[in-house]
């Protein structure tokens, strides 16, 4: 593998110093990109670019074309390819987004349920040594994986979008059958994220979208713990280099504290909360990510520069902030948007790195 030219996203992981804010955007490859849209016209469809190789490496690049201040690369792929390898058939419905054609809600089809054999998920595998090949050192690429609560939200309820109350009624009556599926999938993830990492991800990330939902005992038993097994599990040096992971939970900043216990690297958070505050709870033992709302890219540069000046100086000086949206960056964000909000981190961040 080609030497790493910027490792400046990796260092503010591990708290290292830098020069300055290193930062990338969740979702930034995606629809509010030409490029992306042409690159999904001449797929044909949204699992045909996650599961093609060549298309997968195609659209991770787009976004580093485009915007040389991105300090790093996200592996295209989708956090439900996990339990379509299990056996549930994902689909996609124009307009509708993902949906199952089995779900998970008796009980002798959640015994059933097994990890599955990873060669399901080689063309994931194979998408991330080619990216590696391809971006040839300019930044470190991240994998990621769903959580096991979010993934199975989407098991149970068989699409996202709902109101939960069907594993949410699982999970207070069937206890038991709601952790035989997420302790199946966290094995899964576990095997998953690792082949991720020995193919060529230099850092990985839990996305828990869905843990935002779950009361407070109810995260820490059906959520947390299992995020926690994950992390333990994860290879943690690859390449004569350390493998730092982020963990995300959107409206999770409730249960900081919790988080920077169960052995990440570093927090992801969302727009809800201040990420000055957020420093002082956790202190030394995490990095922080985030935490800019996706929306105000909808604005105008000036706003935007004045926001991002916001995110900064509530951090403060000191390393261990890579900067992020507290979201992935929704369709309709006019590009060069983005491009002011790259700029304004880069120009207002060095100075609290000095």
């Amino acid at each position: 593998m080609s030497e790493l030219k910027n490792d400046t996203f990796l260092k503010a992981l591990m708290r290292q110093p830098t020069d300055y804010t290193p930062v990338w955007m969740m979702r930034q490859a995606g629809r509010y990109l030409p490029e992306y849209r042409e690159s999904r016209k001449t797929a044909g469809s949204f699992l045909q670019l996650c599961k093609s190789p060549d298309f997968a490496t195609e659209v991770t690049i787009q976004p580093l074309d485009r915007y040389p201040l991105l300090d790093a690369s996200i592996l295209f792929s989708d956090i439900l390819t996990v339990p379509d390898a299990m056996g549930l058939g994902l689909y996609f419905e124009e307009g509708e987004g993902p949906k199952f054609e089995r779900t998970l809600r008796e009980e002798a089809d959640i015994q059933k349920l097994e990890v599955p054999d990873m060669a399901k998920l080689q063309y994931v595998f194979d998408a991330v040594a080619q990216i590696r090949k391809t971006l040839d050192g300019r930044v470190p690429l991240i994998g990621f994986t769903g959580s096991p609560w979010t993934l199975a939200t989407y098991m149970v309820e068989g699409k996202g979008g709902t109101d939960f109350l069907t594993i949410k009624k699982m999970a207070y009556a069937r206890p038991d059958l709601l952790h035989h599926i997420l302790e199946t999938t966290a094995q899964t993830v576990i095997q998953y994220l690792n082949a991720q990492i020995l193919a060529g991800a230099q850092a990985v990330m839990i996305f828990d979208s869905w843990g935002g939902a779950l009361s407070h005992d109810a995260y820490i038993e059906f959520s947390l713990n299992y995020m926690k097994k994950i992390v333990a599990g994860l290879i943690k040096d690859n390449d004569g280099r350390k493998v730092p992971s982020v963990v995300f939970t959107k409206g999770g900043a409730l249960w900081l504290e919790a988080q920077a216990e169960i052995g990440a690297d570093a927090l992801g958070l969302d727009w809800t909360v201040d990420i000055g505050q957020a420093r002082k709870r956790v202190g030394d033992k995490v990095a922080l990510q985030g935490n800019l709302d996706p929306a105000i890219l909808l604005s105008t540069p000036e706003a935007i520069e004045k926001q991002v000046e916001n995110v900064l100086r509530s951090y403060g000086n000191g390393h261990g902030h890579v900067f992020n949206l507290g979201h992935g960056i929704t369709q309709w964000t006019p590009p060069e948007n983005a491009a002011a909000m790259l700029e304004a981190v880069r120009k207002h961040s060095k100075q609290y790195h000095q």
